[in-house]
């Protein structure tokens, strides 16, 4: 499948345009949280005020680790190249938007995404919706069809498949989970500018 030609690009944050460093087990212990839950959904089936007390709770442990946020290696040299054809480019993270902003800066990503193509579980359902996706799309007035999502978990690509758009699974792994949603799989972002050239 053909990449070239896709204007509007949608990345995933967390271990795709930065290094994976969420340690997601030891969060879920260090908030009370069941084994084998994601995070956002475990705090979903919680009593209002017990899930705004481990929000608040989140929000500081991932803000801590916002800050120390490297980019993924070939992320600069990728986003340079799509933003030099013109390219729109957002972010679709299950992050709150104040720890995406920190976590692009820290990693010196920032000055590719405006303000608002960054989309956050604060403004919309978290992927595996593809409510980010739909409403980047919306503001950018694009057709699924014309765009990518670029992400490393099957949260990303299911959003992005559920969107109607392109996905692009970053495998740094080599492990070819699930395919019947990937349209393209790469091993790196370098791998990735080299599909766009």
């Amino acid at each position: 499948m053909s990449l070239k030609n896709k204007k509007y690009w949608l990345f995933d944050m967390d271990g795709t345009l930065t290094q994976a460093m969420h340690d997601f087990d030891a969060m879920r212990h260090e908030l009370g949280l069941p084994v084998g839950v994601p995070i956002l959904e475990a705090l979903a089936a919680m009593e209002p005020a017990l899930a705004r007390e481990k929000r608040q709770a989140l929000d500081a442990m991932e803000l801590r680790m916002a800050a120390a946020a490297a980019a993924q290696p070939g992320s600069m040299e990728l986003l340079s190249h799509l933003q030099d054809k013109g390219s729109m480019l957002g972010v679709v993270t299950r992050n709150g938007r104040q720890i995406a902003k920190v976590t692009l800066e820290a990693c010196g990503l920032g000055h590719f995404f405006a303000e608002q193509s960054i989309v956050s579980r604060d403004c919309c359902t978290a992927k595996p919706d593809p409510a980010g996706i739909h409403l980047l799309l919306s503001r950018w007035s694009a057709e699924p069809a014309e765009a990518v999502m670029v992400g490393d978990y099957l949260f990303d690509l299911q959003a992005g498949h559920s969107a109607g758009v392109t996905t692009v699974h970053l495998d740094v792994d080599n492990a070819r989970l699930w395919p019947e949603i990937t349209s393209v799989s790469v091993n790196s972002l370098h791998e990735l500018t080299q599909h766009l050239v």
